[in-house]
């Protein structure tokens, strides 16, 4: 009898840890957790798991342009959104690709990839930034001092009214001036665009024509520099980022003017209502002020900043819903200071107490403040480009064929 010899046991291949990023698949997925079929996904034939094959970093092309594709996408939104819609596009395409338990390879170690985020900010840190925002509103309803008041310097001059000599300028004058401002090694070139006349006159017909005209000038002048055979390293923004149009505290309605005025200039800027001189109205009367406003806008056909379809997912569609609720922003600007309960706070002095600028209970002007700069600021400057800019491109391309009218100088230039 001869002796039984036990079968060979062989030990089974040592698995990686786990990066602690990575969940288990979840017990209720339809899809268990399986080797890429060797292939095909019909061929029946299942592959060893991943953790066998010696994987090559970037062997493999989809995996690699999967990553960078969500961080790319991941970065153009980080300095708009914040960082959780960062994390919503990153981690979505990132478990979708390199990560996935569905036949995606795991990364045998630290890449570095994420370190692009930093490379991005020490870059803007040096080379700064454009925004560039425009002022519309009669005379007197304080659009300089809202802006100083913003952004906490005089960057915007204050008119002092027409002198006796000085004669009324019989159509709307457009007048840009630039300053350059730094926070935290952050520099941002600031461009207020003044429109002193609009709405003055007795006779208002047409009035939003130079404005129109300045803002199609801009897109125009940015589209000449693209279509140059030597493009600068760096094209000059000038396009106007957004329009704080002023409504007139009266209490009733909008003026026929003002409902002109964004109906016509919404598709081609972002407009953000504001309600001027807040402090001149009761609570009450502002707020039933603001739901006509609301009213008559949507009446109107007129969308404001942010628009609807330009919510990307539900996050951004919760955020931009509660700022469309409080629109339009009932502010009130002061450059002045006075002591309340032992602290310096920017307000307007009255007989019967003093307005703090910057309290959310007296006003909205911390809401626009946050709104405008601290949450927005980078999405406004992307709508901008890729709705607004992108309308007027493709309008402009269709007129001339698809070409770009090329001057006798550029056409001697191109046969050299």
């Amino acid at each position: 009898m001869s002796d039984v010899v036990p079968p060979e046991v062989k030990p089974k291949p040592a698995v990686p840890a786990k990066p602690p990023n990575v969940g288990a698949p979840s017990p209720s997925s339809p899809f268990p957790p399986q080797g890429v079929g060797i292939g095909g996904g019909g061929s029946g034939v299942s592959a060893p798991p991943p953790s066998s094959i010696p994987v090559a970093i970037g062997s493999h092309g989809p995996v690699h342009h999967s990553v960078l594709h969500s961080v790319g996408h991941g970065v153009g939104h980080a300095a708009g959104h914040g960082g959780g819609h960062t994390a919503a596009h990153n981690g979505g395409q990132v478990h979708g690709g390199s990560l996935s338990s569905s036949g995606g390879s795991t990364l045998l170690g630290y890449i570095g990839i994420d370190t692009i985020i930093e490379q991005m900010r020490r870059k803007t840190m040096k080379t700064g930034f454009d925004f560039n925002v425009m002022v519309v509103g009669h005379s007197g309803l304080g659009k300089s001092t809202l802006v100083n008041t913003l952004f906490k310097s005089q960057v915007s001059r204050r008119s002092a009214g027409w002198a006796r000599d000085e004669k009324i300028p019989k159509t709307v004058e457009i007048k840009a001036v630039s300053h350059v401002l730094e926070e935290g090694g952050v520099k941002m070139k600031l461009t207020v665009v003044d429109t002193p006349g609009f709405g003055d006159q007795i006779n208002n017909d047409n009035c939003w024509e130079p404005i129109c005209k300045y803002i199609n000038e801009q897109y125009e002048k940015f589209l000449k520099e693209e279509v140059n055979i030597t493009r600068k390293k760096r094209i000059p923004d000038t396009r106007v980022h957004c329009c704080l149009y002023f409504i007139s505290p009266t209490g009733h309605s909008l003026r026929p003017l003002d409902i002109e005025f964004m109906k016509r200039l919404s598709h081609s800027v972002n407009i953000i209502p504001v309600l001027a001189k807040a402090d001149t109205m009761t609570i009450e009367e502002r707020q039933e002020f603001k739901q006509r406003v609301k009213k008559e806008l949507e009446m109107g056909g007129i969308e404001v900043y942010p628009q609807k379809e330009f919510d990307e997912d539900m996050e951004d569609k919760s955020d931009n819903d509660k700022i469309r609720e409080a629109m339009p922003f009932a502010v009130v600007g002061s450059d002045k200071e006075y002591q309340v309960n032992g602290k310096r706070v920017l307000g307007r002095k009255t007989p019967w107490g003093i307005v703090e600028v910057e309290n959310p209970n007296h006003c909205e002007f911390a809401q626009l403040r946050d709104f405008l700069i601290r949450s927005h600021l980078q999405d406004l400057k992307e709508v901008t480009h890729n709705i607004h800019y992108e309308t007027y491109r493709a309008k402009r391309l269709n007129e001339n064929g698809g070409l770009h009218p090329i001057s006798a100088n550029e056409t001697q230039e191109s046969n050299l």
